[in-house]
């Protein structure tokens, strides 16, 4: 059953983004160090997620099978592989959310941009210096879009000072019940229904104007939907990526998925993963 969002339970998400809280380098160490890779062992040489019910991480549904929404190699700050809610709350459809950043793999951490870290801790860094950002997001499968939101800016310099007094600030100031607009936490963002079933792929932070598609548009499994941005509540571009079963995002209820092929680096290996689910800074990249 869906639940209705109050304004204090909306706090409590929005009070640190839905977005992940990226923080790298020194002074957050406890946040910021390199966290283990769950491995995931099927059958036939493959990698299975099957495997969540050894690693104590049962999935209470069946998770729908997808593809992969993104190119290149990138890794999972939230995921439902590491624990389930896996953004610590249900609300907002996030029960199985991931967030996906690009980042340094050769740093230990979370380094999501190519500036020394001395740069970035004390006067932050550009977008475009950033791995991640402007990088295209794809459809996961065969819909029609329900919502499609741009126009929200972004903060062209990140500096995880700036980025946690925003989000402070729409915690304490937001209140969802007082407008329909919520890109001030969700950014630029795009809802898109799986077609003749009542699931729903929501897509968040969007870059700035990139966004190409409108509500009521049909689009084919594959087909370039947005970029990969810092807007609205985000502690460093990346892309916020769940399912749900409600096109009303404060209604919704979580499902889970799984990615039907990719490639998983474990061991200075890349191994191909068969409808799995990422662990935690476990690098990763759509199968060829």
């Amino acid at each position: 059953m869906a639940h209705s969002l109050s304004r204090r339970d909306f706090l409590r998400v929005a009070g640190v983004g839905i977005g992940a809280t990226v923080l790298t380098g020194s002074g957050l160490a406890a946040l910021a160090g390199r966290a283990p890779t769950i491995d995931f062992h099927g059958s036939e040489g493959e990698e299975s997620m099957n495997d969540n019910l050894r690693q104590g991480r049962k999935m209470d549904q069946t998770p729908i099978v997808i593809e992969f929404p993104l190119r290149g190699e990138w890794a999972a700050y939230h995921t439902p592989a590491e624990r389930i809610p896996s953004h610590s709350t249900d609300q907002l459809g996030q029960r199985y959310a991931y967030d996906f950043v690009r980042i340094d793999k050769e740093h230990d951490g979370w380094k999501f941009f190519r500036a020394p870290m001395w740069q970035y801790n004390l006067v932050g860094v550009t977008l475009d210096n950033c791995y991640g950002w402007a990088e295209s997001i794809y459809a996961p499968f065969e819909g029609t879009v329900v919502v499609a939101r741009d126009g929200w800016p972004e903060r062209n310099r990140v500096h995880f000072l700036r980025e946690f007094a925003l989000s402070l600030e729409n915690s304490i100031g937001f209140d969802p019940r007082k407008t329909n607009d919520l890109r001030p936490v969700l950014g630029n963002h795009i809802i898109l229904k799986m077609t003749g079933k009542e699931v729903y792929a929501f897509f968040a932070h969007a870059r700035t104007g990139s966004v190409q598609v409108r509500g009521g548009d049909e689009v084919h499994m594959g087909q370039y939907l947005a970029d990969v941005g810092h807007s609205g509540n985000s502690m460093a571009p990346h892309l916020h990526f769940h399912l749900m079963d409600n096109p009303n995002i404060l209604e919704a209820n979580g499902l889970p998925c799984s990615f039907k092929e990719y490639e998983a680096f474990r061991d200075d290996v890349w191994m191909r993963v068969a409808a799995g689910t990422p662990g935690k800074r476990e690098f990763i990249r759509r199968a060829p």
